[in-house]
Order: structure tokens, then C-alpha cells, then sequence
């Protein structure tokens, strides 16, 4: 599962979290209904963001909800999910998005992609995803084209990139991708006056994708020989820092000017979970209840304490591959370790994860978890309405 919006269920608290479960599913169950079940190994946590975005611009109806059957990632059990026009534009974006993923994984030799018969194999199966991408797409109304050319330019920004290059230079296709995909999202909901705002929100939340990725990446691209955004251009990580909470503050400045019917989901995602998103990447502290070895919690092992830590330094756990991961996914789905255990290791990333159905109390847990909505636990709110206590007002 790859994404840089990675909630902790602690924060998002029982009623936001069943809602975010109902999109990631729905997002699932739209792939395997239009492109069949392969195709649900492109499910990501970013993806939903476009359902969730169109929901809370047309409101929730019961036709937006189905009753889904048994799943192993939800202990075999059956839950409301997802549907409609939102579900599906996630999962034509999610498609092409992972197309875009897997061709950077061949650029880069990644694993077992080294060899030239599987990196053949991997390129036809982008290929088809961007096939499959466009045909949801056009039902819908919406051209992946620009998606597709923000992917195709990609290679050639990057070979003329440099140092002295503009960062944004390097991060321009992936803005203007992400941009049309929120954008339309206002179409869906019928609600144009909100195409200027969420343009822009999604302009940034792509600036801010590819530059999370360029730093986690970097130390293990040094080590691979790999192309970095940041290394190429000769950007400072302070820079880079400085960009990414540049695009927080600017996503949620564009939120202020968008109408939503109900956006307690995507203004968690978008306002806060963004800003932990940038701390994780960077090695500060976040989640103080996370004993996972994220650089600054609580019960993190020494050598994955943040460099200048008594006791410890930091160190990135070394990526799968992409077809490795998807063997490791297929484990994981099998065991149901994803949704009831504990913990579980990332099945590309590497990084502990707590599963889906895990229950837990953020308040018992730690009583600063929710420090990114101003510590709303003081406040006698649960971790789900934390913004109706924070300094941020819920926009």
C-alpha cells in the first residue's frame, strides 16, 4: 500500500476512521469491478483522497453506500464501503498512478526489475493500467490524457535536471496531475465553484507527494546509484522542509475556499494527517502512542532513533521492490495480518503499520496524540471531532 497519507487510527477516532475503512474499500471493490481483481493491487491511500473529496462536496446518500461481503483485510467481515462516480475516478487515478510508479521502478532497476524480461513484463502491465485508467475516465467524463502526459514528461524533466535546477521544475507534472484529478472531483459533486480551490490543493498535495518520496528515498537512491529529485538539483533537505510545509499551509488554505457539505474527513486528511505525513518523512516526531520505530516515538528501537538520540541513530528500512512487495501483499492478505494484527511491516515500505481493525483508545493511549489538532484530548472531544476544539476551526 503506498501513499503519504497514512492515518493513525488513534487520531482519526471511531466514526472518521469507519469512513476512511469505507473509502479504502471502496476504492478496492471499484478496481476489481471495472479492471478485475489484479487490478486491486493498485489500491493506495492517496487514491481515496478523490473519493473522499467528492463525497464531501455531494454529501453522503444511501446510494453512496453498499454493503460489501466478507474480506480478509476486515477480519472477514462485512462493512458499509464506497461507490459511485467518486470511488471510480479514484480508481481510474489510482491506475494510472501506479502505472506511473511502476515505470519509475523500472527506470531505477528496482529488485527483480533489473531483469530486462520482467522490466518488459512490468511496462506492459503499466501500459494496460493506463488503458484501463483512461477507459473509467472517459465514462465518467474525465480525460486521464493529462495524466498520462504528466507521466510521459516526467523522464525527460529529469534528464535535464541538474544542479541549479528548480525543484519545482522536477515536481511540475506530478502538481498538474494531481491538480485535474481534485479538480474534477468538483464536477462530480456539482459543485464548479470549487474546481479553482481544490486545483490548487491538489497542485500542492503533488508538489508535496513527490517531494515525501524524494527524501525518503534518497539515502537508499545514494546507495543504488538512483536518480533524486533532491540530490539531481542540489536541494538542501531545509529547503525541501521548507517547500513541504509551504504546500501544507497552502492545502489548507484552499480548503478555506471550497464549499463541502460534509469535510470533517477531508479536512483531517488533507489539514492534519498532511502535517504528519511531512514530520514522519523528515524524522520528527508525530504520534507519541507509536512504538513502530517511526523516528521520535515512544519505544523506538535504538538504531531507528533519530540521528544526535542518546542511544541510537537513524535508519531507513531498505524498500521492497515492486514484485516483491506484491508477494509479501499477497501474504499478508492471506493471513488477515493486515486488518487484525498488531502491528504488520509494510509490504513495499517496510514500515510498521497497525492493522486496519486494530481498536484502541488515543486518549488511554497517549495523551498527546492528537497534538496536530492543538492536544484535542484536553478538551474533552474525541480524536474524530478534534477540530471543533482546535486552533484551526475546522478549516
Amino acid at each position: 500500500m503506498f501513499g503519504i497519507v497514512r492515518p493513525c487510527t488513534h487520531r482519526l477516532g471511531s466514526g472518521l476512521k469507519a469512513e476512511w475503512t469505507a473509502h479504502l474499500c471502496g476504492l478496492c471493490l471499484a478496481l476489481r469491478s471495472d479492471h478485475g481483481q489484479f487490478a486491486r493491487i493498485v489500491t493506495n491511500y492517496d487514491g481515496l483522497i478523490v473519493s473522499v473529496l467528492t463525497e464531501a462536496q455531494a454529501g453522503r446518500t444511501p446510494e453512496l453506500r453498499r454493503t460489501a461481503g466478507p474480506c480478509p483485510l476486515r477480519g472477514m467481515r462485512t462493512a458499509p464501503v464506497a461507490r459511485g462516480e467518486g470511488a471510480r475516478l479514484a480508481a481510474a487515478v489510482s491506475l494510472v498512478l501506479a502505472s506511473a510508479k511502476v515505470r519509475d521502478h523500472v527506470a531505477d532497476g528496482d529488485g527483480l526489475l533489473r531483469r530486462r524480461p520482467l522490466a518488459a513484463a512490468a511496462r506492459r502491465v503499466a501500459t494496460g493500467w493506463d488503458r484501463a485508467g483512461a477507459r473509467t475516465g472517459a465514462e465518467l467524463g474525465f480525460d486521464t490524457a493529462v495524466l498520462v502526459d504528466a507521466v510521459d514528461r516526467q523522464p525527460g524533466i529529469e534528464a535535464l535536471a541538474g544542479p541549479g535546477t528548480p525543484l519545482l521544475t522536477v515536481t511540475e507534472p506530478t502538481e498538474t496531475a494531481t491538480a485535474a484529478a481534485f479538480a474534477y472531483t468538483a464536477v462530480l459533486a456539482g459543485r464548479p465553484g470549487n474546481r479553482a480551490p481544490l486545483a490548487e490543493a491538489g497542485r500542492l498535495f503533488g508538489r508535496l507527494a513527490h517531494l515525501l518520496d524524494a527524501v525518503e528515498d534518497q539515502g537508499t537512491d545514494a546507495a543504488s546509484g538512483a536518480w533524486n529529485p533532491l540530490t539531481a538539483t542540489g536541494t538542501s533537505r531545509a529547503e525541501a522542509r521548507r517547500l513541504a510545509d509551504d504546500a501544507v499551509h497552502g492545502i489548507r488554505l484552499a480548503l478555506r475556499d471550497a464549499e463541502f457539505t460534509d469535510g470533517r474527513l477531508a479536512h483531517v486528511l488533507l489539514a492534519h494527517e498532511l502535517r504528519a505525513s511531512v514530520d514522519r518523512a523528515f524524522g520528527t516526531p508525530a504520534c507519541a502512542h507509536r512504538g513502530d520505530g517511526a523516528p521520535g516515538t515512544l519505544g523506538a528501537p535504538p538504531d531507528m532513533l533519530p540521528p544526535g538520540t542518546p542511544g541510537g541513530r537513524y535508519r531507513s528500512p531498505q524498500k521492497r521492490g515492486f514484485l516483491a512487495g506484491c508477494a509479501v501483499f499477497t501474504g499478508l492478505c492471506c493471513t488477515c495480518q493486515m486488518c487484525c494484527a498488531k502491528e504488520y511491516e509494510g509490504p513495499w515500505s517496510r514500515e510498521k503499520h497497525e492493522g486496519l481493525c486494530r481498536d484502541g483508545d488515543c486518549c488511554e493511549a497517549c495523551g498527546d496524540c492528537c497534538d496536530g489538532c492543538g492536544n484535542c484530548c484536553s478538551c474533552g472531544e474525541s480524536c474524530g471531532n478534534c477540530c471543533s476544539c482546535c486552533d484551526c476551526g475546522g478549516v
